[in-house]
């Protein structure tokens, strides 16, 4: 059991590390995301689910089931009292942008939302929700 233990350790500790690299703004990004957060705030699920990627979008397959999922899952951006962006950043070839969210109770809130270039311009593919402290890292 020590050796599996042993080796398990050594091969985690060999794993590569996936550089993560702090990018200028991109025009467009920061932008999406605040349409999208509006559109919530507007109850409007229809023009929030045209933010989504279209891997978003064969996922949920409607707008309503989108605008549940976030309204359930993600309240602090179905309505959020304060939105600020942080940095931008590259890792494995894509783009997440973070974002800092105060809820309707005060609470804050980093995200970190994986994004994608369309032919319709910059689009939400996933969105995580990371310890607050992870703001300052």
């Amino acid at each position: 059991m020590k050796r599996l233990f042993a080796a398990f350790a050594l091969l985690l500790w060999s794993l590569p590390v996936h550089a993560q690299d702090v990018v200028a703004p991109v025009p467009g990004i920061e932008a999406t995301i605040s349409s999208q957060m509006e559109a919530f705030l507007d109850r409007d699920v229809d023009a929030a689910f045209d933010y989504a990627s279209p891997m978003i979008k064969g996922l949920f397959r409607n707008a309503q089931n989108f605008g549940a999922m976030v309204e359930q899952g993600y309240p602090m951006v179905w309505t959020p009292a304060d939105v600020s962006f942080g940095d931008l950043r590259q890792e494995n070839g894509a783009l997440y942008q973070k974002v800092v969210v105060t809820d309707a109770g005060g609470r804050v809130h980093v995200l970190d939302y994986k994004m994608i270039e369309t032919e319709n311009g910059w689009r939400i593919d996933g969105v995580q929700v990371l310890r607050a402290d992870a703001f300052a890292a």
